[in-house]
Parts: C-alpha cells; sequence; structure tokens
C-alpha cells in the first residue's frame, strides 16, 4: 500500500464505493441464509429474524429499529458467542447509537431467559441498569426478540422488509462509525 498514489486510490475508492452501495443486497443474502442454521428450535433463525422484525413493525417501531430487528442474530451464523456485537457493527455506520447498543446488548439480556437453568445469574443485564438505553432493551428482548420462536405466528414475509433494509443501508452514515 505504501508504494501506492493518489490515482491507484482513486480507483480503489470507486471499487470500495460500488461495494459498498451493495450492501444492502449482501445482508439479505446472509440473512437467507439464516434459513437453513441452529438447529434445535421449533423455526429457523430467518423465521426468528422476521418474526422479531414483525412484531417491532406492528408495534408501531421506526423503520430503523425494524430493520435492527430484522438483523439482531445476522451474526448467529459466523459468531454464535458474539453474534449480537456483530450484528451491532454491521448496522454501526447505519443507525443511531441507541439502536446500535439495543442491538449489541441484546444477547446479554436475553440470558435473563435461561441462565437460571443452568446455575447461572440471569440478571447479568442489571450491570447496565441506569444506562439511557437499559429500559429499552429489556423492552426489545420481552417483546420482540424472546417472544419470536412461535411457530404458529403470523410472519410478515421477508420481501417486505427489503425495500427497508435498502434504505437504511443506502442512507448517509452516522458519524459514530
Amino acid at each position: 500500500m505504501k508504494d501506492g498514489d493518489k490515482t491507484d486510490y482513486d480507483l480503489l475508492s470507486n471499487f470500495e464505493e460500488k461495494h459498498i452501495k451493495g450492501t444492502a443486497d449482501r445482508i439479505i443474502r446472509v440473512l437467507k441464509s439464516l434459513d437453513n442454521s441452529l438447529g434445535g428450535y421449533k423455526i429457523s433463525r430467518l423465521e426468528h429474524s422476521l418474526q422479531t422484525a414483525s412484531r417491532a413493525k406492528r408495534d408501531g417501531s421506526d423503520e430503523e429499529m425494524i430493520v435492527a430487528a430484522l438483523l439482531h442474530d445476522i451474526g448467529d451464523e459466523i459468531a454464535p458467542l458474539n453474534h449480537s456485537e456483530l450484528a451491532a457493527s454491521v448496522l454501526k455506520p447505519f443507525v443511531s447509537e441507541k439502536t446500535r447498543w439495543i442491538v449489541e446488548k441484546h444477547g446479554l439480556f436475553q440470558t435473563y431467559y435461561y441462565n437460571h437453568h443452568y446455575g447461572q445469574d440471569r440478571n447479568l443485564r442489571d450491570k447496565y441498569m441506569g444506562h439511557p438505553h437499559y429500559k429499552e432493551t429489556i423492552n426489545f428482548c420481552h417483546k420482540w426478540d424472546q417472544a419470536s420462536f412461535d411457530p404458529n405466528y403470523q410472519t410478515i414475509p421477508l420481501e417486505d422488509f427489503i425495500p427497508m433494509v435498502g434504505r437504511i443501508f443506502n442512507r448517509e452514515p452516522y458519524k459514530n462509525y
């Protein structure tokens, strides 16, 4: 890289801009791949993601939060131990700090529902008590995430969310990344 000049980097920049514009399409491909991941549940991880987003939409959330709900588990396939941090990193340039934080912390907040079954502390989330987004993250998990494993839920189809994903990932990035 040290031998590159402005012309070289202008050329690369043009390719990178085109690649960035394809982010929404790549995200949809990764999301679709969740249809064949993580066995043992009554629904696929894609269906879980669609249910979470459907609940957010039906609750009147803004488009940014609906897309975040759709993508909150997108990291499960390649980063099961820190999937929420990966999803938050994908979203970070395009969403508010609040939305990023909720997605980043949802994995830890979800342990409230099962840690006690393994002799572990279910209240790990309480270390964030007092944080400005603490209550909203509890609500995200309680109202949408933990409730979205229902094989009988009337899910909104992925096709309805694709334009939203496009709008979020094609807007001007926030300055927080």
